[in-house]
């Protein structure tokens, strides 16, 4: 199907921060049909597939790495809320806005993401009680830890143990969430077209194949950054984040996620953004040293904190079994002027590139 360039106006007037207008065309998420204006939307080619002008498609033929780009995250609160979601969605969907805007507040200022999900496919807007997901991704792996449970109301997220959260500490979280149990190990793809038309267009036909497969586990998520790798996804509870997933490779998530480990196909820098608890020079180290090694075990390799040097960041790596490695890191330009996101003024290419300085 040929890419339309001339795409007709709808009629009306198109608010982009209206979750309830009709007529918006980058409204690619409120049902499983495609709106009305879905075909004629530019960056994409019909429905389904991304124009060749598309932030993902060009990312994709550039090969640009994913490492370091997870999106920092120390935990995550995530509810449940159907219906269609703004670009900024916490505040902007049929959730209360106002305590969208407080929850994201809180998570944003002790560290954390607060981002909305919904089951692929049709979206009531406004059922309860609603699923609601809480994370633990910082520090090591092995401590990584996920509770779901069901709220009667989205404000009972308030009563929610901050400081516990900030800590870790999963029994005084559980006990400020009445219900919460711990959870298998869930998938988010990112499918929000009003963020990022690439991540519906690309987006919802993943989720939905993965929701077929592990119908409790999958969920669609409002944002999780980086729309040039779309499709993209989120593992909980480690933050794990993935570039360029297909139905495949999400089959492979969620199969190697139940026993504590990441494909070995998506290691290397064109699947592997690096784990959200770390700033993005050691989810780099770190991915860059898994892929060296092979290893797919998620609690196998910690990273510490980025040092500075004069030729970027020194980060060292260390695997369970006691070996360690200093990995320098740097941020440099790729080559490619590219769109960060579709419809954005093209800038330079920035990749995280890793060298071995010391091994075992």
């Amino acid at each position: 199907m040929s890419r339309r360039t001339d795409p007709a106006a709808p009629t009306g007037s198109v608010d982009p921060n209206d979750p309830n207008d009709p007529n918006d065309p980058n409204d690619l998420t409120s049902s499983d049909a495609a709106p009305p204006w879905f075909d004629a939307h530019p960056s994409t080619a019909g429905h389904g597939q991304p124009a060749d002008t598309a932030c993902s498609v060009l990312s994709d033929a550039d090969g640009t790495s994913a490492y370091g780009t997870a999106a920092p995250a120390r935990f995550f609160v995530l509810i449940e809320q159907g219906g269609p979601w703004g670009p900024q969605a916490a505040r902007q969907s049929r959730l209360d806005p106002t305590l969208g805007a407080e929850l994201e507040s809180r998570c944003t200022r002790a560290g954390g993401r607060f981002m909305l999900i919904r089951r692929p496919g049709g979206h009531p807007a406004d059922h309860l009680p609603r699923h609601a997901l809480v994370a633990f991704a910082g520090g090591h792996p092995r401590d990584a830890w996920l509770l779901s449970g069901m709220v009667a109301n989205p404000n009972q997220l308030l009563a929610l143990d901050w400081e516990a959260l900030t800590l870790g500490d999963s029994a005084r979280v559980g006990a400020s969430l009445p219900g919460a149990e711990p959870a298998e190990p869930a998938l988010l793809v990112c499918t929000n077209g009003r963020r990022d038309v690439c991540c519906a267009v690309r987006g919802r036909p993943i989720a939905a194949a993965a929701h077929r497969e592990a119908p409790t586990r999958v969920w669609e998520v409002s944002h999780t950054g980086g729309h040039r790798f779309a499709p993209t996804a989120v593992l909980l509870p480690w933050g794990q984040n993935y570039a360029r997933i297909d139905e495949e490779s999400t089959r492979w998530v969620l199969d190697a996620s139940l026993s504590g480990n990441t494909p070995a196909a998506l290691l290397g820098p064109l699947h592997d953004r690096g784990r959200s608890g770390m700033p993005p020079a050691a989810q780099c180290a770190e991915a860059f040293v898994r892929a060296h090694l092979g290893e797919t075990r998620l609690d196998a390799l910690s990273a510490s904190a980025p040092l500075s040097h004069a030729d970027g960041f020194h980060v060292e790596v260390t695997h369970a079994d006691g070996r360690h490695w200093v990995v320098r890191v740097e941020r440099v330009a790729s080559g490619p002027v590219r769109p960060g996101s579709c419809g954005k003024a093209a800038i330079p290419v920035i990749e995280h590139q890793a060298r071995m300085v010391t091994a075992p």
